[in-house]
């Protein structure tokens, strides 16, 4: 079986996605296709065997041979005509906007290509805060009290301090401040607005139970294990950057029977049917023994590979079980009935 793994886009998690690619070479046991998207939004076949963080920030990877995607794949001009790149089915990779946001699953479903990741819909439903928090309800997934508010409104803000404020459409940590009383919410949201033109605040609970699970459906549900991650306050870039890489398995959660299964239980109800196709990772809170969902990850970093005892078996089990297209008949049989009613 041979992966190919579309990474890096015009994204402020840009740098993220090239560190989680180089860390699946460590963990994909299977044939590696390495296909970059630079910031301009061009494609190049990157060699497996020379893949570094270097080859990118040093602009290196434009010796490497440029890609055209079109019908059925992606393709390398040779002296005469063009080389189809193969591969059984691909892994979108590509953090933040661009790879969560639904334009590169909308490419992906137009030309035909076979990939791992969220359709278009659960893109855009994961992608912006909001959207998430509303099909949480409404699947009957709880969550925290919240607000969103547009830059250069006037709204008061109605969530008690301390406070969160992130910016609505962006991952990683980034942006993200904590206010704990009302002279530093100017600065919050100063930063945060530098990222997007809409925030969503909420309540910052001290200590809150954090915990991450990561899955896919194929006959069944295939979920990791439920890890709680070690952190201070809240997980900020940097550690979240170094947190990419990861490829060793951690710790398993102490979590009580009840606990688990509502965590797992959530979960089901917030992946089928919007991400068939996709592993994805959710992070809830747990408060007071009720379980909350804190935000859903459709393209975890490094695929959260380090949940899972066997990923390599659970991403070849995925590409089996991928979406399928309705297969649409090749006809013109309705403008054909007409120009005959009409004598044409």
């Amino acid at each position: 079986m041979t992966v190919a793994v579309l990474f890096g886009a015009q994204s402020f998690e840009h740098e993220i996605s090239v560190v989680s690619a180089i860390a699946l070479k460590k963990v994909l046991k299977c044939d590696i296709v390495y296909i970059f998207c630079d910031y301009e939004r061009n494609f190049y076949l990157i060699p497996t065997d020379k893949i570094t963080s270097k080859r990118f920030s040093s602009g290196e990877y434009k010796k490497d041979k440029a890609l055209l995607l079109k019908q059925g794949g992606f393709y390398a001009k040779k002296m005469l005509g063009e080389e189809k790149i193969t591969f059984d089915v691909m892994i979108n990779l590509v953090h933040g906007r661009d790879g969560e946001d639904g334009k590169l699953s909308s490419l992906l479903d137009f030309f035909g290509v076979p990939y791992i990741g969220p359709r278009t819909e659960g893109s855009c439903i994961s992608y912006n805060k909001l959207f998430t928090k509303l099909y949480a309800q409404e699947v009957g997934v709880n969550v925290l009290d919240y607000q969103a508010l547009r830059k250069g409104s006037n709204e008061l803000i109605r969530v008690p301090y301390p406070l969160i404020i992130k910016p609505l459409r962006l991952g990683s940590s980034i942006g993200i401040g904590i206010v704990k009383e009302k002279k530093e919410l100017e600065y919050a949201l100063d930063v945060a607005f530098e990222f997007d033109d809409t925030v969503l605040i909420e309540p910052f609970i001290s200590g809150v139970k954090e915990y991450n699970l990561a899955g896919c459906k194929t006959d069944a549900f295939q979920f990791s294990i439920i890890e709680e991650p070690q952190k201070e306050e809240f997980l900020d870039f940097d550690k979240k950057y170094l947190d990419f890489s990861r490829t060793k398995r951690v710790n398993e959660a102490t979590l009580d029977a009840q606990e688990e299964a509502s965590i797992k239980e959530a979960f089901e109800r917030l992946y089928d049917p919007l991400f068939l196709g996709a592993l994805i990772r959710c992070d809830f809170f747990v408060v007071e023994g009720k379980v909350y969902l804190n935000e859903i990850n459709p393209i975890p970093g490094s695929m959260a590979n380090y949940l899972f005892d066997d990923f390599d078996g659970v991403m070849k089990a995925l590409s089996n079980y991928l979406p399928k297209d309705i297969t649409m008949s090749k006809e013109y049989r309705y403008i054909n009935s007409i120009q005959a009613a009409k004598g044409k």
